[in-house]
């Protein structure tokens, strides 16, 4: 917080609890530096004479004394100027005075004798394949294969693939014998697979994903033979070499083909190619901190990894799916489409066409979208391919989520209020403050959550017994749960292994795990120890507990409920799911004596590893505080570089890069012969190894990218257990296809910069098409230090994503709403629109779960004759009618944006002040105004919104009064639908579902459903009147004249 924000605060707002603290320490400093200036003046302009002594003896020793006080005011001086420093005098003024502030380790019931080693989780030096100037091309030096043997079967056909040549085993060993299944499972889906024809129980897990694990899309055997009711058309060819085609038959494009080159397939990769039309619009293929629309020159890797958000890299998640959108222009005479590459004419009409493909496979992948085709690599596994018709991308996620993943799990309604999180709150009490000021401010606050600070040396379901005890827990929740307000801790993915030959480091948890066979093992069948906060640790077996007799899923569904009854939280937050490990192979084994042990690095915020970063555009709004930031920065980095280069010295000044070849009869599953582009180098690093062994024989090879999917279905049944006949909510990091059906997911470890803002948008829509509603991201950032303008526009930003919440890393500073008054202001705004919207968000929360409908939407979905839209991911629409405009640019007070449909007759109602926008032409860029606490917000004409009013808590907004949105279309009409239940329960005893509909100056609403609700209809707004109204009926009574007004003025 800069000098500006401390004094400029409106009616004492913005500042409390520990800003208390952090401005009477710049008050403290401030005060010093003046009064040692005018010291040093004094001693410097007085006249000698008033120094002077009787003797020549008394006159050195007087101006001997002022030496030291001379020393010990500059000193002072330099204190004070350093204190200045806005941000991060602030955040040194808060170590000084407060004792809830700072990095110290959270864990305080012990202190680490002993820190894991450095280079401990230190791969081999790889190079992946894609930047390997040795890498063989699998196209030139691999024979594909010929197809035989067709055999028709009821809904397709299956046919062998032998390998036409001599085996190249270029990246593995070659499967000469493969089989073909083309199945045509419903009208607008065809499943296409490439297997092994010869499995057996040693090699089942290569090859085969389990259906217990991640089930697979069925026919609907509906679907006429050979596909006749199919848009898709499948078709094959020999020559030069086995390939085929996807054909969509009612434009008689071609949308996948690998006829032309070669069909590549070993124990350990697999490759095919096509070829894509040009500028083609291709997004999905998560997850990826990217723009929406996925760029021509990307290699997208697939591999679950714990790691700070970078761009382009692998991630969390793995969802191997993406959409491809096509344009063609129409012409108006023949109606005749015909593709273009470079639709740029807005006068000309256009239609689009999307497909979809998913591949099933949970490896690691890696897919290569270059200028003109993609090619489809992967590390093990079956080719299964399921291909959507579509023709709309709306269409394609619903089937993809009906038959593939699973529909998206409902949400409790007060889920949606909005959230608070960080890294750093020190105790139940520091929690109570927090709550105390969001009060204090009259900022709304549904739930608070706790990061790990919470837990006894970071041990999962045991809390610190000093600052976190269950009796004081239990005040605080009893009084949280009392006001109406919800609280959410931290899960971690790995477990304590406790200190052999310590009696008092017993950890009954784990001690319950061992007899449940619950941990993953190493491949001699002793237990797989890696290291985690809590030092080294062991991990929950989830596929041993599917495909072998672990008992995994009991003992963790046994465990939150024992932790349940001594706190009483609302949901789980999963993290580390990847599932991380800070060291490379079982190091902890021959350690468990160390334990508990420090992580092999040093925490955000510990000596040397301070944060003094900041967002882009600080130094321009404040020089002083960022060059001296900077220049603090800059001696960390000096001090880091030498260690380093000390380090480097003693070692070699070159590289040689760890290369493999495949070995008959055996897979390299440590480090396999192709190398894919994965962020961390050695898939061992940072991560449970590779030939970590589970309960049955599995490798983990074969499902590293399950963990964080099956400790979300773990985590979801176990809540069933703790809240039955409650919708569990799970907040989960790592995600497969699939996991939607159990969680939420918010976007990780982003960074408080503008692009990372940015950045939220298309990761949210991404998610929409993964089939995760529930989606949010660190608002104001997550590491780094958050300034008043970015952390004012991200929590107007976030206020319309589904999942809203503020977070952030222990070293940066405390960033709450009611850190900065303007962050106070835009915060109350935008969540009054929210509150205001909550009916139609949980509305559209529903129509996700049942019919498969996104809420956060990309224009381009519901705009797809636009094609000037593929790329738009700087706005979005929450629901079908709410469009969101936000500012992503630092210093700026206008956002330019689009109005889609307008060309088509859309009209466009301005939230704020309810007049249409007017003037405006199809795809024109329209500057529109946006100074700080503001957000532009559109209504859609021809929709009718449900409102309620908002209150500080879900829970008082679904006690007061409804209100109706109703915004006109061009052609006087709209509608739209209201959803409610009891906002909690798996299954309902009664809903309500109420359907509206304007139409010739008469709203009519018809109703269904048993629930009862008692609040009174408030208001009705009705906007795009074009006539003169005289008088208002309601159930056919005529109002008074003072219930109700007409404003001509917009």
């Amino acid at each position: 917080m800069a000098m500006d924000d401390w004094f400029g605060l409106q009616d004492g707002r913005g500042i409390g609890g520990e800003d208390v603290l952090a401005l009477s320490a710049s008050l403290v400093w401030w005060i010093a530096a003046l009064v040692v200036l005018s010291q040093l003046l004094r001693l410097f302009w007085l006249s000698p004479s008033n120094y002077s002594s009787v003797d020549e003896k008394g006159k050195k020793r007087t101006m001997f004394l002022r030496v030291p006080v001379l020393v010990t005011m500059v000193t002072l001086l330099g204190l004070c100027a350093i204190a200045r420093i806005a941000d991060v005098g602030h955040q040194f003024g808060r170590q000084l005075l407060s004792p809830s502030y700072g990095a110290t380790p959270t864990s305080t019931s012990a202190t680490p004798q002993f820190t894991v080693a450095m280079d401990s989780d230190t791969g081999a030096d790889l190079i992946p394949n894609v930047e390997d100037p040795e890498a063989k091309d699998p196209q030139v030096v691999c024979p594909g294969y010929k197809a035989s043997n067709v055999k028709e079967t009821s809904h397709g056909f299956t046919a062998d693939l032998d390998l036409a040549g001599k085996a190249c085993n270029v990246y593995g060993n070659e499967v000469e014998a493969l089989r073909l299944v083309v199945e045509y499972q419903a009208a607008d889906r065809l499943h296409v697979e490439i297997l092994p024809r010869h499995i057996g129980k040693e090699n089942y897990t290569w090859f085969i994903l389990p259906e217990d694990l991640i089930p697979r899309p069925r026919s609907t055997g509906q679907s006429r033979p050979a596909g006749s009711d199919n848009d898709l058309e499948f078709k094959w060819a020999n020559e030069p070499t086995f390939g085929f085609n996807v054909t969509r038959k009612s434009t008689g494009e071609v949308l996948f083909t690998t006829v032309g080159t070669k069909l590549v397939f070993e124990d350990q990769f697999f490759e095919f190619a096509s070829p894509l039309p040009k500028n083609y619009n291709i997004y999905g293929l998560g997850e990826v901190i990217h723009g929406f629309r996925l760029n021509r020159n990307l290699t997208r890797t697939i591999y679950a990894a714990d790691i700070g958000d970078p761009i382009d890299g692998n991630i969390y998640g793995s969802h191997p799916v993406y959409l491809d959108t096509r344009y063609y222009q129409v012409d108006p005479d023949t109606q005749d489409a015909v593709y273009v590459s470079e639709p740029t004419d807005k006068s000309a009409a256009y239609r689009s066409y999307t497909h979809g493909v998913f591949m099933r496979n949970a490896h690691g992948q890696e897919i290569l979208l270059r200028e003109s085709n993609i090619t489809w690599r992967a590390l093990g596994g079956t080719i299964d391919l399921y291909f959507y018709a579509g023709p709309t991308a709306d269409s394609v996620i619903k089937a993809y989520q009906e038959t593939a993943v699973g529909l998206p799990a409902m949400q409790q309604y007060w889920t949606l209020g909005f959230h608070q999180c960080r890294w750093g709150y020190k105790s139940w009490d520091n929690l109570q403050e927090v709550v105390d000021n969001f009060a204090k401010f009259d900022i709304p606050l549904e739930t608070i959550w706790a990061d790990i600070d919470y837990m006894n040396q970071y041990r999962d379901f045991e809390n610190d017994k000093t600052s976190w005890t269950y009796e004081e827990g239990e005040k605080f929740l009893d009084k949280l749960h009392s006001d109406g307000q919800h609280f959410v801790p931290i899960v971690d993915s790995a477990i304590y292994s406790p200190n052999p030959d310590k009696k008092d480091d017993k950890y009954p948890t784990y001690d319950r795990g061992l007899e449940a066979d619950a941990f993953v093992l190493n491949p001699d069948g002793s237990l797989y120890v890696g290291a985690v906060w809590p030092g080294y640790t062991v991990f929950p077996d989830w596929v041993g507990a599917v495909l072998g007799k672990s008992k995994t899923f009991d003992w963790w569904k046994a465990e939150l409920a024992k932790w349940f009854k001594k706190v009483k939280f609302d949901g789980i937050w999963i993290d580390m799911s990847e599932v991380a490990s800070f060291c490379v192979g079982s190091c902890g084994s021959k350690y468990l004596t160390q334990n508990p042990a420090h992580v092999p690095f040093q925490l955000p915020g510990e000596p040397g590893n301070e944060d003094y970063s900041y967002p882009e555009g600080f130094e321009r709004t404040n020089a002083t505080e960022a060059a001296t930031a900077s220049s603090m920065s800059a001696a960390n980095a000096a001090a880091k570089s030498a260690s380093a280069t000390k380090e480097s010295a003693q070692s070699s000044t070159t590289t040689s890069y760890l290369r493999t070849t495949p070995t008959p009869g055996v897979r390299n599953v440590n480090h396999p012969p192709y190398v894919v582009n994965h962020i961390h180098g050695d898939l061992a690093v940072h991560a449970v190894s590779p030939n970590a062994t589970h309960h049955g024989g599995a490798q983990e090879y074969d499902f590293h990218n399950l963990f964080g999917h099956q400790i979300l279905n773990a985590t979801y049944h176990a809540l069933l257990t703790v809240f039955p006949g409650k919708r569990p909510f799970i907040i989960g990091r790592s995600t497969f296809a699939g996991s939607g059906k159990w969680a939420g997911h918010w976007g990780g470890d982003n960074y408080s910069l503008w692009a990372y803002m940015f950045f939220s948008i298309p990761q949210a829509l991404s998610f929409s098409i993964f089939g995760f509603p529930m989606f949010g991201v660190d608002t104001c950032g997550f590491a780094g230090n958050a300034d008043m303008e970015l952390c004012a526009r991200w929590m107007q930003l976030s206020a319309f994503f589904p999942f809203y919440r503020n977070h952030n890393a222990i070293a940066g500073i405390p960033q709450e709403p009611y850190r900065w008054s303007a962050v106070t202001d835009a915060s109350k705004k935008a969540i009054a629109i929210r509150y205001a919207l909550l009916p139609y968000i949980y509305t559209a929360l529903y129509h996700a779960h049942t019919l498969g409908d996104t809420v956060m939407k990309a224009l381009a979905w519901e705009f797809d004759d636009e094609p000037w839209l593929a790329d738009a991911d700087r706005q979005f629409l929450l629901g079908p009618a709410v469009l969101v405009t936000p500012c992503l640019v630092q210093g700026a007070n206008t956002v330019d944006g689009v109005f889609p449909g307008v060309g088509q007759g859309t009209v466009w109602y301005d939230w704020y002040n309810q007049s249409a926008i007017t003037g405006v032409s199809s795809g024109q860029n329209v500057t529109i105004d946006a100074p700080l606490g503001h957000i532009p917000v559109y209504i859609r004409g021809g929709y009718v919104l449900p409102l309620q009013e908002p209150g500080k808590t879900t829970k008082e907004s679904r006690a007061n009064p409804w209100g109706l949105l109703v915004a006109l279309n061009a052609e006087g009409g709209a509608k739209g639908s209201l959803y409610v239940d009891d906002g909690e329960s798996l299954e309902q005893e009664a809903t309500l579902t109420v359907e509206f509909t304007a139409l010739d100056g008469v709203l009519k609403a018809s109703s269904s459903g048993e629930f009862k609700d008692s609040n009174p209809l408030g208001n009705v707004t009705v906007l795009g009147v074009r006539r003169d109204i005289s008088i208002v009926t309601l159930d056919d009574e005529v109002l008074d004249s003072d219930l109700w007004t007409l404003n001509t003025a917009i």
